[in-house]
């Protein structure tokens, strides 16, 4: 199926419908956690008080940058273009579902997605686990060839090919995963000019 027959797209948000504002580094020095640990990892591992405290900090944290929020270039281009020919459209964060909507109202696209279309961290297993885009494809009633997972991340592609779905890789000049990605592009305006060949 070429890029133009997807009907069922799938986004990640934070630097892929947004300019990458998050410092990961800064957050787990805050958070006193070791360098190159995954967060939200680190944190479900915690007793409950202190993964508490922390969820409570991380969470403040992002609603600072959820509110300033800037859209990626093309996203809203690319978004509304293919609302506009009717393809459904999803949400799969890491981010809170509550500031991931906070998040697509900045940056004006939030009436484009139902709030079952969004899937945070407290929906569903965090990717790389294909947890979340698997709960999208059983709430459409497709099959996961239907679909298409859209991130600037490892974590978005291998989510996308544990669930069986083809794959997208937007906002980096270069592809740092090789066979990963179906496709590749350097932004969301390169993406939505090779959705409008239909080719």
């Amino acid at each position: 199926m070429g890029l133009a027959q997807v009907r069922h797209w799938v986004f990640d948000m934070d630097g892929t419908l947004t300019l990458a504002v998050h410092d990961f580094a800064a957050i787990r020095r805050a958070l006193e956690i070791t360098a190159g640990e995954d967060i939200l990892e680190h944190i479900a591992a915690l007793p409950e008080a202190p993964a508490q405290a922390k969820r409570a900090w991380l969470l403040d944290h992002e609603r600072g940058l959820a509110e300033d929020a800037l859209p990626a270039p093309g996203a809203v281009a690319l978004l509304r273009a293919l609302a506009g020919a009717g393809c459904r459209l999803g949400i799969l964060t890491r981010n809170d579902h509550a500031l991931a909507k906070l998040t697509l109202d900045a940056i004006g696209v939030g009436g484009l997605f139902g709030d079952a279309d969004i899937i945070g961290r407290d929906e569903a297993v965090p990717k790389p686990s294909p947890d979340g885009l698997q709960q999208h494809l059983r709430r459409w009633g497709i099959a996961a060839s239907e679909a298409v997972m859209v991130g600037d991340h490892a974590y978005d592609l291998d989510c996308g090919r544990a669930a069986g779905t083809r794959t997208v890789l937007v906002n980096l000049p270069e592809n740092p995963w090789p066979g990963s990605a179906d496709w590749h592009f350097t932004d969301c305006h390169a993406l939505l000019a090779a959705w409008q060949q239909r080719e």
